[in-house]
Protein backbone atom coordinates (compact mmCIF):
# COMPACT_ATOMS: atom_id res chain seq x y z
CA UNK A 1 0.00 0.00 0.00
CA UNK A 2 1.37 3.72 -0.79
CA UNK A 3 2.97 5.73 2.10
CA UNK A 4 -0.13 7.98 0.98
CA UNK A 5 -2.88 5.56 0.49
CA UNK A 6 -2.15 3.84 3.98
CA UNK A 7 -1.99 6.97 5.87
CA UNK A 8 -5.40 8.30 4.52
CA UNK A 9 -7.02 4.74 4.87
CA UNK A 10 -5.57 3.49 8.33
CA UNK A 11 -7.70 5.93 10.64
CA UNK A 12 -10.64 4.03 9.61
CA UNK A 13 -8.84 0.64 11.16
CA UNK A 14 -10.54 0.98 14.65
CA UNK A 15 -14.05 1.62 13.69
CA UNK A 16 -14.10 -1.05 10.53
CA UNK A 17 -12.83 -3.83 13.52
CA UNK A 18 -16.07 -2.94 15.35
CA UNK A 19 -18.21 -2.97 12.83
CA UNK A 20 -16.64 -6.12 11.08
CA UNK A 21 -17.41 -7.71 15.20
CA UNK A 22 -21.04 -6.16 15.24
CA UNK A 23 -21.05 -8.55 11.74
CA UNK A 24 -19.66 -11.40 12.95
CA UNK A 25 -19.81 -11.97 16.80
CA UNK A 26 -15.91 -12.94 16.76
CA UNK A 27 -12.31 -10.30 17.65
CA UNK A 28 -10.64 -13.30 15.49
CA UNK A 29 -12.77 -13.63 12.50
CA UNK A 30 -13.05 -9.67 12.83
CA UNK A 31 -9.51 -8.80 12.74
CA UNK A 32 -8.90 -11.37 9.54
CA UNK A 33 -11.48 -9.65 7.74
CA UNK A 34 -10.58 -5.74 8.73
CA UNK A 35 -7.12 -7.14 7.06
CA UNK A 36 -8.56 -8.90 4.13
CA UNK A 37 -9.97 -5.29 3.65
CA UNK A 38 -7.15 -3.69 3.90
CA UNK A 39 -5.31 -5.69 1.19
CA UNK A 40 -8.49 -5.28 -1.19
CA UNK A 41 -8.23 -2.03 -0.79
CA UNK A 42 -4.59 -1.58 -1.86
CA UNK A 43 -4.96 -4.18 -4.43
CA UNK A 44 -7.67 -1.91 -6.20
CA UNK A 45 -6.82 1.55 -5.19
CA UNK A 46 -5.29 2.42 -8.35
CA UNK A 47 -9.01 2.58 -9.48
CA UNK A 48 -10.33 3.67 -6.66
CA UNK A 49 -12.29 7.56 -7.83
CA UNK A 50 -13.41 9.68 -4.69
CA UNK A 51 -15.65 12.09 -6.73
CA UNK A 52 -17.70 8.80 -6.42
CA UNK A 53 -17.69 7.75 -3.33
CA UNK A 54 -15.19 8.57 -0.12
CA UNK A 55 -12.26 6.58 0.81
CA UNK A 56 -14.27 5.75 4.01
CA UNK A 57 -17.25 4.66 2.31
CA UNK A 58 -15.02 2.61 -0.10
CA UNK A 59 -13.46 0.99 3.01
CA UNK A 60 -16.70 0.18 3.98
CA UNK A 61 -18.33 -1.36 1.14
CA UNK A 62 -15.41 -3.69 0.67
CA UNK A 63 -15.71 -4.73 4.30
CA UNK A 64 -19.43 -5.49 4.17
CA UNK A 65 -19.12 -7.46 0.96
CA UNK A 66 -16.14 -9.57 2.88
CA UNK A 67 -18.13 -9.85 6.11
CA UNK A 68 -21.18 -11.05 3.59
CA UNK A 69 -19.35 -13.63 2.21
CA UNK A 70 -17.86 -15.02 5.31
CA UNK A 71 -20.99 -15.41 6.83
CA UNK A 72 -22.54 -17.49 4.00
CA UNK A 73 -23.85 -20.73 5.27
CA UNK A 74 -22.22 -20.00 8.61
CA UNK A 75 -24.12 -20.19 11.84
CA UNK A 76 -24.80 -17.45 14.62
CA UNK A 77 -22.59 -17.38 17.21
CA UNK A 78 -23.97 -17.88 20.50
CA UNK A 79 -24.18 -17.36 24.47
CA UNK A 80 -25.21 -20.20 26.37
CA UNK A 81 -28.45 -18.84 26.75
CA UNK A 82 -29.25 -18.57 23.32
CA UNK A 83 -29.43 -22.20 22.82
CA UNK A 84 -31.09 -23.61 26.27
CA UNK A 85 -32.57 -22.52 29.20
CA UNK A 86 -30.65 -22.21 32.78
CA UNK A 87 -29.19 -25.28 34.05
CA UNK A 88 -29.84 -27.53 31.24
CA UNK A 89 -27.41 -29.14 28.83
CA UNK A 90 -26.66 -27.90 25.13
CA UNK A 91 -27.07 -31.39 23.75
CA UNK A 92 -25.41 -33.55 24.89
CA UNK A 93 -22.32 -31.46 26.05
CA UNK A 94 -22.62 -31.26 29.99
CA UNK A 95 -19.46 -29.22 30.55
CA UNK A 96 -16.47 -27.55 27.74
CA UNK A 97 -17.52 -27.20 24.57
CA UNK A 98 -15.01 -25.46 22.79
CA UNK A 99 -16.59 -26.91 19.20
CA UNK A 100 -19.48 -24.31 19.13
CA UNK A 101 -18.43 -21.23 17.76
CA UNK A 102 -19.18 -19.04 20.68
CA UNK A 103 -19.38 -14.84 20.16
CA UNK A 104 -16.40 -13.34 21.63
CA UNK A 105 -16.06 -10.27 23.45
CA UNK A 106 -14.85 -6.72 22.01
CA UNK A 107 -11.95 -4.96 23.69
CA UNK A 108 -12.20 -1.16 24.68
CA UNK A 109 -14.67 1.05 23.82
CA UNK A 110 -16.87 2.23 20.47
CA UNK A 111 -14.58 3.14 17.95
CA UNK A 112 -15.91 6.74 17.35
CA UNK A 113 -17.91 9.70 19.52
CA UNK A 114 -20.82 8.41 16.92
CA UNK A 115 -21.16 5.01 18.18
CA UNK A 116 -22.91 4.33 21.96
CA UNK A 117 -21.77 2.19 24.13
CA UNK A 118 -25.02 0.64 23.90
CA UNK A 119 -23.98 -0.83 20.69
CA UNK A 120 -21.12 -2.93 21.37
CA UNK A 121 -22.78 -4.38 24.90
CA UNK A 122 -22.73 -7.89 24.62
CA UNK A 123 -26.57 -8.25 24.56
CA UNK A 124 -26.69 -6.19 21.44
CA UNK A 125 -24.07 -7.94 19.98
CA UNK A 126 -25.52 -11.85 21.06
CA UNK A 127 -29.12 -10.20 19.60
CA UNK A 128 -27.71 -9.28 16.26
CA UNK A 129 -26.21 -12.84 15.11
CA UNK A 130 -29.91 -14.10 15.43
CA UNK A 131 -30.28 -11.34 11.52
CA UNK A 132 -29.90 -12.21 8.58
CA UNK A 133 -26.74 -10.80 7.42
CA UNK A 134 -27.90 -8.15 5.04
CA UNK A 135 -30.56 -7.15 7.61
CA UNK A 136 -27.43 -6.76 10.35
CA UNK A 137 -25.36 -5.02 8.18
CA UNK A 138 -28.42 -2.45 7.16
CA UNK A 139 -28.93 -1.80 11.35
CA UNK A 140 -25.58 -1.56 11.98
CA UNK A 141 -25.15 0.97 9.34
CA UNK A 142 -28.19 3.10 9.82
CA UNK A 143 -29.03 2.97 13.62
CA UNK A 144 -25.30 2.29 15.08
CA UNK A 145 -23.48 4.26 12.26
CA UNK A 146 -26.24 6.70 11.76
CA UNK A 147 -25.86 6.22 7.69
CA UNK A 148 -28.82 7.70 5.87
CA UNK A 149 -30.88 5.30 3.64
CA UNK A 150 -29.53 6.24 0.46
CA UNK A 151 -26.10 5.58 1.61
CA UNK A 152 -26.67 2.54 2.59
CA UNK A 153 -28.32 1.45 -0.47
CA UNK A 154 -25.53 2.65 -2.69
CA UNK A 155 -23.05 0.53 -0.63
CA UNK A 156 -25.44 -2.97 -0.83
CA UNK A 157 -26.73 -1.80 -4.37
CA UNK A 158 -30.30 -1.71 -3.68
CA UNK A 159 -33.10 1.08 -3.25
CA UNK A 160 -33.81 3.44 -0.54
CA UNK A 161 -37.06 1.66 -0.14
CA UNK A 162 -35.58 -1.89 -0.08
CA UNK A 163 -33.08 -0.28 2.61
CA UNK A 164 -35.73 0.64 4.71
CA UNK A 165 -37.84 -2.36 4.18
CA UNK A 166 -34.97 -3.96 5.81
CA UNK A 167 -34.07 -1.93 8.38
CA UNK A 168 -38.05 -2.29 9.71
CA UNK A 169 -37.94 -6.07 9.95
CA UNK A 170 -34.50 -6.27 11.83
CA UNK A 171 -35.38 -3.92 13.89
CA UNK A 172 -38.74 -5.33 14.88
CA UNK A 173 -36.67 -8.78 15.32
CA UNK A 174 -34.06 -7.34 17.23
CA UNK A 175 -37.03 -5.55 19.91
CA UNK A 176 -37.85 -9.52 20.91
CA UNK A 177 -34.17 -10.36 21.28
CA UNK A 178 -32.96 -7.53 22.97
CA UNK A 179 -33.27 -7.65 27.14
CA UNK A 180 -35.25 -4.57 28.80
CA UNK A 181 -33.42 -1.42 29.28
CA UNK A 182 -32.43 -1.69 32.57
CA UNK A 183 -31.79 1.65 34.76
CA UNK A 184 -27.73 2.43 34.98
CA UNK A 185 -26.12 4.18 37.68
CA UNK A 186 -23.56 6.33 36.81
CA UNK A 187 -20.13 5.44 35.64
CA UNK A 188 -18.29 5.97 38.63
CA UNK A 189 -20.93 4.41 40.59
CA UNK A 190 -20.67 1.33 38.38
CA UNK A 191 -16.95 0.91 39.12
CA UNK A 192 -17.35 0.96 42.82
CA UNK A 193 -19.55 -2.20 42.53
CA UNK A 194 -17.22 -3.42 40.03
CA UNK A 195 -14.34 -2.63 42.56
CA UNK A 196 -16.55 -4.25 45.62
CA UNK A 197 -17.29 -7.21 43.60
CA UNK A 198 -13.31 -7.92 42.42
CA UNK A 199 -12.79 -7.63 46.37
CA UNK A 200 -15.08 -10.11 47.37
CA UNK A 201 -13.91 -12.33 44.72
CA UNK A 202 -10.77 -12.46 44.99
CA UNK A 203 -10.74 -12.65 48.66
CA UNK A 204 -13.45 -15.86 48.59
CA UNK A 205 -15.78 -13.73 50.25
CA UNK A 206 -19.21 -15.16 49.20
CA UNK A 207 -21.34 -13.00 51.54
CA UNK A 208 -20.03 -9.88 50.06
CA UNK A 209 -20.39 -11.14 46.88
CA UNK A 210 -24.35 -12.25 47.13
CA UNK A 211 -25.09 -8.90 48.12
CA UNK A 212 -23.94 -7.37 45.06
CA UNK A 213 -26.24 -9.87 43.09
CA UNK A 214 -30.12 -9.18 42.18
CA UNK A 215 -32.48 -11.98 43.19
CA UNK A 216 -32.31 -12.35 38.66
CA UNK A 217 -29.11 -12.73 38.59
CA UNK A 218 -27.20 -14.28 35.19
CA UNK A 219 -23.98 -15.93 34.99
CA UNK A 220 -23.08 -17.67 31.47
CA UNK A 221 -19.33 -18.85 30.92
CA UNK A 222 -18.60 -19.37 27.18
CA UNK A 223 -17.33 -22.23 26.79
CA UNK A 224 -18.92 -23.77 29.48
CA UNK A 225 -22.24 -24.92 27.59
CA UNK A 226 -24.54 -24.43 30.62
CA UNK A 227 -25.79 -21.06 32.29
CA UNK A 228 -27.68 -19.97 35.61
CA UNK A 229 -30.25 -17.74 36.92
CA UNK A 230 -31.55 -16.42 40.09
CA UNK A 231 -29.73 -15.91 43.20
CA UNK A 232 -29.73 -19.36 44.54
CA UNK A 233 -28.51 -21.40 41.38
CA UNK A 234 -25.95 -18.99 40.74
CA UNK A 235 -23.96 -18.91 44.38
CA UNK A 236 -24.31 -22.70 44.27
CA UNK A 237 -22.50 -22.43 41.50
CA UNK A 238 -19.84 -19.55 42.41
CA UNK A 239 -19.64 -21.24 45.75
CA UNK A 240 -17.38 -23.78 45.29
CA UNK A 241 -15.56 -21.61 42.92
CA UNK A 242 -14.56 -18.58 44.85
CA UNK A 243 -12.13 -19.43 47.68
CA UNK A 244 -9.63 -17.25 49.46
CA UNK A 245 -6.32 -16.98 47.72
CA UNK A 246 -7.53 -18.82 44.26
CA UNK A 247 -7.90 -15.54 42.14
CA UNK A 248 -6.00 -12.58 41.24
CA UNK A 249 -7.33 -9.98 38.87
CA UNK A 250 -6.50 -6.90 36.02
CA UNK A 251 -9.09 -4.50 35.11
CA UNK A 252 -10.05 -4.42 31.53
CA UNK A 253 -12.55 -2.55 29.55
CA UNK A 254 -14.87 -5.83 27.61
CA UNK A 255 -17.36 -3.88 25.29
CA UNK A 256 -17.31 -0.81 26.06
CA UNK A 257 -18.00 -1.60 30.24
CA UNK A 258 -15.52 -2.00 33.21
CA UNK A 259 -14.87 -5.51 33.68
CA UNK A 260 -12.32 -8.02 35.60
CA UNK A 261 -9.79 -10.09 33.85
CA UNK A 262 -9.46 -13.60 36.26
CA UNK A 263 -6.38 -15.26 37.07
CA UNK A 264 -6.70 -18.70 38.65
CA UNK A 265 -3.91 -20.42 40.63
CA UNK A 266 -3.05 -23.52 39.64
CA UNK A 267 -0.80 -26.06 40.48
CA UNK A 268 2.60 -24.73 40.00
CA UNK A 269 1.64 -21.76 42.22
CA UNK A 270 1.47 -19.65 39.21
CA UNK A 271 -1.54 -17.11 38.54
CA UNK A 272 -2.69 -18.25 34.94
CA UNK A 273 -5.29 -16.59 32.58
CA UNK A 274 -8.81 -18.19 33.30
CA UNK A 275 -11.96 -15.45 32.11
CA UNK A 276 -12.43 -11.96 31.33
CA UNK A 277 -15.97 -11.07 33.16
CA UNK A 278 -18.31 -8.34 32.36
CA UNK A 279 -20.87 -7.00 34.86
CA UNK A 280 -24.35 -5.73 34.01
CA UNK A 281 -24.54 -3.26 36.62
CA UNK A 282 -28.02 -1.61 37.76
CA UNK A 283 -29.42 0.72 40.30
CA UNK A 284 -30.55 -2.34 42.00
CA UNK A 285 -27.52 -4.63 41.75
CA UNK A 286 -25.52 -6.98 39.41
CA UNK A 287 -28.01 -8.33 36.97
CA UNK A 288 -25.96 -10.36 34.75
CA UNK A 289 -22.05 -11.73 34.66
CA UNK A 290 -20.64 -12.97 31.27
CA UNK A 291 -17.21 -14.87 31.94
CA UNK A 292 -15.77 -15.76 28.56
CA UNK A 293 -13.45 -18.52 29.30
CA UNK A 294 -10.70 -18.16 26.63
CA UNK A 295 -7.30 -17.07 27.98
CA UNK A 296 -6.01 -17.07 24.11
CA UNK A 297 -8.27 -13.88 24.15
CA UNK A 298 -5.52 -11.90 27.33
CA UNK A 299 -3.71 -11.23 24.29
CA UNK A 300 -6.37 -9.73 22.44
CA UNK A 301 -7.02 -7.20 25.31
CA UNK A 302 -3.15 -6.89 25.92
CA UNK A 303 -3.44 -8.52 28.98
CA UNK A 304 -0.06 -10.49 30.56
CA UNK A 305 -0.78 -14.89 30.33
CA UNK A 306 0.26 -14.98 34.16
CA UNK A 307 0.39 -12.54 37.07
CA UNK A 308 1.84 -12.81 40.99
Amino acid sequence: MTTDFAERADPYRRELLAYCYRMLGSIHDAEDLVQETYLRAWRAHDDFDERRASLRTWLYRIATNACLTALEGRGRRPLPSGLAGPGEPVGEHLDWDSKIPWLQPFPGDPATAAESRESIRIAFVAALQHLPARQRAVLILRDVLAWRAAEVAALLDTTPAGVNSALQRARTQLADLTPAEVAEPPEAERRAVLDRYVTAFVNGDMGALTELLREDIRIEMPPYPMWFSGLGPVCAFLGPRVRPGRWRSLPVRVNGEPGMAGYLRRDDGLFRAHSLQVLTITKTGIAAITAFQEPELFGVFGLPPTVS
